[in-house]
């Protein structure tokens, strides 16, 4: 029989190779799954794992997706490793593309090219004042910032619908909810012409550098972490815990709040009551595939994005449900778990023998 028994340390290889071993197994339920509802399954994983990669214009549209599912889980991998669990990056997404576009809609003929830098910075203000929200109530009532932050995103799904459903309502917009569109100089310049990736692409490599010259190679970073771990030992050492909670709230909620400006501003071009996309939930299934790590969160954004797209086409293409992608990241994160105790423990084989039967 099979058996978990506790390593010695902690193994090194199963760190790396839990999130491939998660992946294959991912694949092979598809499959399965696949097959239960009728279809191809050959064709079912070309949907997911081909078509969004079989050219330059799909990688085009796949960066549209990876991009703020990158910036996202770079702010969550902070905030995890300061042991501040940040949930609510949904809701400084949202806030974040609300900031963002009432600037967007501010702008007129006569508006210099420099609205978009205007654009992004209200993104980041608004995404880090709704997670400075979070911190507030943690830092000085103790609150449980899972609970938090997590009842803050359905304030700010609630609070966009509000503001698109009567202030921001395009009066010219036949009683639908969404704001105007958005003046031509406002947009997100495209990286090319023809394809619709844009300088989001830059901004997320950028801050791919700077995530891991913080987390791996500046005192910031390391107090970061000791302040979040050990409070006790951090002010000994003197590192500030407070500090280290309302850096790496402000930071993921700025993170999250650009992605929101970057999409509403960008693939979007108004405020609709359907900006919300799930992107900052998804996001936590980017930075524990990732494994917390800047280059890791770059590949496992990439594979989160195939999902997302992948899911689109097998919707369209072979008439499955919408709900196939949130199906597909949740075998993600639930094969990731369960390969993860594979850590710290390992399965041995052990024999069972039968005691014979002795006769009186």
């Amino acid at each position: 029989m099979l058996k978990l028994e506790t390593r010695p340390q902690p193994s090194k290889l199963m760190s790396l190779a839990s999130p491939l071993l998660a992946l294959l197994i991912t694949v092979l339920i598809g499959v399965g799954l696949f097959m239960l509802l009728g279809r191809d399954p050959l064709r079912g994983l070309q949907m997911f794992f081909w078509e969004p990669i079989r050219s330059v214009n799909a990688w085009s549209e796949l960066s549209l997706k990876a991009t703020p599912l990158l910036l996202i889980a770079l702010g969550l991998a902070v905030c995890f490793r300061s042991n501040v669990w940040n949930i609510g990056a949904e809701g400084q997404f949202v806030i974040g593309a609300l900031a963002a576009g009432w600037v967007a809609m501010q702008a007129d003929a006569n508006s210099s090219r420099w609205i978009v830098a205007a654009i992004l910075s209200a993104g980041v203000l608004g995404g880090m004042a709704w997670a400075g929200i979070t911190a507030l109530l943690r830092d000085r009532f103790n609150a449980n910032e899972i609970l938090v932050s997590l009842m803050l995103v359905y304030v700010a799904d609630l609070l966009l619908g509000y503001m698109v459903y009567g202030p921001l309502k395009d009066p010219n917009g036949y009683n639908f909810p969404q704001s105007i569109t958005f003046l031509a100089m406002t947009k997100i310049p495209r990286l090319i012409d023809g394809w619709r990736a844009n300088i989001g692409v830059l901004i997320a490599l950028a801050s791919i550098a700077a995530g891991w010259l913080l987390m791996f190679r500046t005192y910031a970073g390391f107090a970061l972490q000791v302040g979040g771990l050990a409070p006790a030992a951090a002010r000994y050492a003197g590192f500030s815990s407070r500090r280290a909670l309302w850096t790496a709230l402000l930071l993921s909620g700025g993170m999250a709040g650009m992605a929101g400006a970057l999409e509403v501003a960008g693939p979007l071009g108004q405020l609709t009551p359907y900006v919300p996309a799930g992107y900052g939930f998804a996001a936590i299934i980017v930075a524990f595939v990732g494994r917390l790590h800047p280059v890791g969160i770059l590949f496992s954004s990439i594979l989160m994005s195939m999902f997302y797209i992948g899911g689109e086409l097998a919707q369209s293409r072979l008439g499955l449900p919408k709900a196939i992608t949130g199906v597909f990241q949740g075998l993600l994160l639930f094969t990731l778990l369960a390969c993860d105790t594979l850590i710290h423990y390992r399965l041995r084989w052990v024999y069972s023998r039968v005691a014979p039967n002795v006769k009186a």
